[in-house]
């Protein structure tokens, strides 16, 4: 390994301003992730050619790959900041914003979309107490250990970045989405709310979006089954969508 490593920013001052690229240069340290060289060139933010500049602004928080919010493209692949080890990629290391969610500013982004379909769809098991649910059915050890990995989610939204069909022509909800959908209809009390997700998924930017490119699979952190969901939802759409029709 080279004694320094050389990591090259796209940089962007507003949401409206042109992005530019700043090259800067480290002491080698092994084991060292992405989030904490930036958090050096933030103590001292100086270019590889000794121009003072100002300090790269992007995402973090839990540092341990749970909070999803250091999503970015590194060496033009989505993944997390705090597990993309240095040690590991190719130089000089490119670091990017996501390019289909409007920039903030430097590296991050606003990927607020996400949220907005996770409602659109209704990703949440109704407990607000408004009505009595009851004990509720027991879901067997084998439903917890197939459902547990769709629980791991972290809204990063790589998947969403990574997929050809996400963008604004579509209006795609995406795979992180439509495998909410699988979770939250296989939980016996959200299945109250099974019939209105799926058809949500029906409409504009629903699953019929999908062309099951299977990139979000080979990019997700948490190695989620994203495309045995959208297969499995997909099925489920289509059914009601035929029952739906018979029954009018």
């Amino acid at each position: 390994m080279a004694n320094n490593v050389i990591i090259k920013i796209k940089r962007q001052n507003t949401p409206d301003s042109k992005s530019y690229w700043e090259e800067f240069e480290l002491l080698y340290k092994p084991g060292r992730n992405v989030t904490s060289a930036l958090m050096e060139i933030a103590a001292n933010p100086v270019t590889r050619d000794g121009k003072k500049t100002t300090p790269i602004t992007y995402d973090s928080n839990c540092l341990e790959e749970v909070c999803g919010s250091c999503a970015m493209l590194v060496n033009g692949k989505a993944r997390m900041a705090c597990s993309a080890l240095l040690d590991n990629l190719d130089q000089p290391i490119r670091l990017e914003p996501f390019s289909k969610f409007p920039v903030v500013r430097d590296l991050a982004t606003d990927r607020g979309v996400i949220f907005e379909n996770l409602k659109a769809v209704k990703a949440w098991v109704p407990v607000d107490g408004s009505y009595d649910l009851g004990p509720g059915p027991r879901v067997s050890p084998d439903e917890q250990e197939e459902m547990y990995p769709l629980s791991r989610c972290i809204s990063c939204c790589c998947c969403m970045e990574a997929c050809p069909q996400f963008n604004e022509d579509t209006g795609f909800v995406g795979a992180a989405a439509i495998s909410q959908v699988r979770l939250f209809n296989s939980h016996p009390t959200g299945q109250v709310l099974k019939h209105e997700r799926l058809s949500a998924l029906m409409g504009d930017g629903g699953i019929q979006e999908c062309g099951y490119a299977q990139n979000c699979v080979e990019v997700c952190p948490k190695d989620i089954p994203l495309t045995t969901s959208i297969a499995e939802v997909g099925g489920d759409v289509m059914k009601q969508a035929l029952g739906d029709l018979f029954r009018k």
